[in-house]
C-alpha cells in the first residue's frame, strides 16, 4: 500500500512538473524567437508577460469547441487526448536521477519509441476524422514522415545500446560515468537530433501543419481546448526527445565532479541539458526555412537512414576490434 502511494505521488510530481514546463516553454519560445528577430515577445500580461501562458490557457478553456457537422465524432474526440496521453506516458521510464523514476524497465528505449509511434496516430486520426482536405493532407504527411524518421531515430539509438549493452535508460547513464556517448557516437547524435525534430513536427520539418500550404494542417478543424491539447502533446514530445538525447548522449543526470559542481543536485544537470536541447529547437525554428516535402522524404530515406546504418556497422567493427 505504501509503495502504491509513493508511485502515485511520483506520477503526480512528474506530470505536474511536465505540464508546468509545457505551459511556460511556449512563453520561452515566444521570448527567444522575439529577441532573435529584434522584438520583445509577450509583454502585456504580468511583468514581462510572465502570466501570458495562464491567460492563453484560460482563453482556450473557455473558447467555443466547434465540431464539423460531417466529422467522425468519436475519433475527432479521441485524437487529441491520445497524443497527450502518449507524450505524458513516455516520462514513466525517464530516470531523473539514480533513485527517482516511475518505472525501471529493461526496454525503456523501445517503450519510448513505441509511444512516439502511438502519438503520431493522434495526428493521423485527427486528419481523417475532421473530414477536411487540409486536415487529411496533414495527416497523410504526418504518417509518411513518422514512418521515415522513426526508422532513422531507432537506428541511431542502436549504437548507444551496443555501447551500453542495455536498453535500460539507467544502465545507459551508468555506462557514461566517465565519458558521454556523444564523443563515441557523434554520427548517431546528429541523426537522432534531426529525427527528433521531424518526429515532433517542428520547423524546418513541420510539414503536417504547414501554415502556408495547409492552413493549420491536421488541427485546422479543431478549436478551444482540443486545439490546445495538440500543442500540449507537441511540446511534451519535445521534452521527451530532449530527455532521451540528454540521457543517451550527454550522460543524463551526471555532471562534473570537481569543485563546486560536485554539490549541484543531479536533477539540475539533467534539466540544464534538456533546456539546452529545447533552446536548440527554438533556434532552428527562428533560423531555417521549411523544407519542401520531397526534400524532407529524400533526406530521411537517402541520407539519415544510410548514415545511421553505417554508424551501426562502424560501432560493431570498433567493438570487435577492441
Amino acid at each position: 500500500m505504501i509503495e502504491f502511494a509513493i508511485l502515485i505521488l511520483k506520477i503526480a510530481i512528474v506530470i505536474g512538473a511536465v505540464l508546468l514546463h509545457v505551459a511556460y516553454v511556449v512563453y520561452f519560445e515566444r521570448k527567444v524567437i522575439g529577441h532573435m528577430q529584434s522584438r520583445l515577445g509577450p509583454m502585456r500580461v504580468g511583468p514581462h508577460g510572465l502570466l501570458q501562458p495562464i491567460a492563453d490557457g484560460i482563453k482556450l478553456f473557455f473558447k467555443e469547441d466547434i465540431i464539423p457537422a460531417h466529422a467522425d465524432k468519436p475519433i475527432f474526440y479521441i485524437a487529441p487526448v491520445l497524443g497527450v496521453v502518449a507524450a505524458l506516458s513516455s516520462f514513466a521510464v525517464i530516470p531523473f536521477w539514480e533513485s527517482f523514476h516511475i518505472a525501471d524497465i529493461n526496454i525503456g528505449l523501445l517503450y519510448i519509441l513505441a509511444l512516439s509511434s502511438v502519438g503520431s496516430y493522434s495526428i493521423i486520426l485527427a486528419g481523417w476524422a475532421s473530414n477536411s482536405k487540409y486536415s487529411f493532407l496533414g495527416g497523410l504527411r504526418s504518417s509518411a514522415q513518422v514512418i521515415s524518421y522513426e526508422i532513422a531515430m531507432g537506428l541511431s539509438l542502436v549504437g548507444v545500446m551496443m555501447l551500453a549493452g542495455s536498453a535500460n535508460l539507467r544502465d545507459i547513464v551508468a555506462a557514461q560515468s566517465g565519458i558521454p556517448f556523444i564523443l563515441f557516437q557523434p554520427i548517431a547524435f546528429f541523426v537522432f537530433l534531426m529525427a527528433a525534430i521531424a518526429e515532433t513536427n517542428r520547423a524546418p520539418f513541420d510539414m503536417p501543419e504547414a501554415e502556408s500550404e495547409l492552413v493549420a494542417g491536421y488541427a485546422t478543424e479543431y478549436s478551444g481546448m482540443r486545439f490546445g491539447l495538440f500543442f500540449m502533446a507537441e511540446y511534451a514530445g519535445m521534452f521527451v526527445m530532449s530527455a532521451i538525447a540528454s540521457v543517451c548522449f550527454l550522460g543524463g543526470w551526471s555532471g562534473p565532479d570537481f569543485w563546486l559542481f560536485a554539490h549541484v543536485p543531479k536533477v539540475v544537470w539533467l534539466l540544464l541539458k534538456i533546456y539546452a536541447f529545447i533552446f536548440f529547437y527554438f533556434w532552428i525554428r527562428a533560423t531555417l526555412p521549411r523544407y519542401r516535402y520531397d526534400q524532407l522524404m529524400n533526406l530521411g530515406w537517402k541520407f539519415f537512414i544510410p548514415l545511421a546504418l553505417a554508424n551501426i556497422v562502424i560501432t560493431a567493427l570498433i567493438k570487435l576490434a577492441v
